[in-house]
């Protein structure tokens, strides 16, 4: 497979499969009448970092794929990380289970912070990439705790 289209379907496939998370929630969001915490970015910068974030994911598995380093615990780190990122919030918004939502966001920060570790022992640059993503899923763990708590 040439390196285009492995990079091609890296990128696509979390591009794709949040865009259909996407289209799932809107009617269901809720965010903006919850009590939210100091440090709560407004709703509009959820889906542009999102959008970088799963173009860094792509990019980040797409180097792997290319320079055949993926393997059987790479490849099952990055699509259970992925499946449990999506389960997220459909948790949070559709069902409103914040503190289901609050586990399944533990879990992810688990799965990324390990992807993030087995992505940089096989590829500098596919770990380094993987940072920003787990800052942020850090980020919206605090802030799901605190929309839990706040909203009780």
């Amino acid at each position: 497979m040439s390196k285009f289209k492995i990079y091609a379907k890296s990128i696509l496939l979390p591009i794709i499969a949040g865009g259909i998370i996407g289209l799932i929630i809107p009617g269901f969001m809720d965010y903006d009448s919850l009590n939210k915490p100091p440090l709560s970015p407004p709703q509009i910068l959820f889906p542009i970092v999102w959008g970088v974030l799963y173009i860094l994911m792509g990019i980040s598995y797409g180097i792997l794929k290319s320079k055949s380093l993926t393997d059987k615990t790479i490849d099952f780190v990055y699509y259970i990380q992925l499946a449990v990122n999506l389960l997220w919030p459909i948790a949070f918004f559709v069902l409103k289970w914040r503190l289901l939502a609050l586990v399944i966001i533990i879990i992810l920060d688990v799965f990324v912070f390990v992807m993030g570790l087995l992505f940089y022992s096989k590829d500098k640059l596919a770990g380094i990439l993987q940072i920003p993503y787990f800052l942020w899923i850090i980020f919206a763990t605090y802030l799901n705790l605190m929309i839990f708590i706040l909203n009780l």
